[in-house]
């Protein structure tokens, strides 16, 4: 089973702090890189660590999960990159689609991203 460290960015503590959790405890592979409360330290974070997948909440102060998503893909453009977000709409998810984001994920879909997560790391 590979490892995948996962990069959490999100501006709300409890959010990441939850999904911290829910990774550490789905383990079987899983691990947590770095956290990031915006854009930009999410960039900064990702070079530092180069995570195998990172997880980006849409509506942050500063660049949003689309904006730090289209930085990192445009360095590398196999990197994973998740959206998870409370305001996913039809828009948003052809827009990640169109720039490369794998897989969007409403914030009440938690468990079924930590799946997909697992998946990956089965693979």
């Amino acid at each position: 089973m590979a490892q995948v460290r996962v990069l959490i960015v999100d501006d709300e503590d409890d959010m990441r702090s939850l999904l911290r959790t829910l990774i550490e405890v789905a383990n079987e592979g899983l691990s947590v890189a770095a956290e990031a409360a915006d854009g930009d330290q999410a960039l900064a974070r990702w070079r530092e660590e180069q995570p195998e997948v990172v997880v980006l909440d849409q509506r942050m102060p500063g660049l949003s999960g689309l904006e730090t998503a289209q930085i990192i893909l445009r360095e590398s453009p196999n990197q994973p990159v998740v959206l998870f977000s409370a305001f996913l709409d039809p828009d948003i998810e052809r827009a990640a689609e169109g720039i490369g984001i794998r897989a969007c994920f409403k914030k009440d879909d938690a468990r079924r991203m930590i799946l997909t997560l697992r998946e990956w790391a089965a693979a």
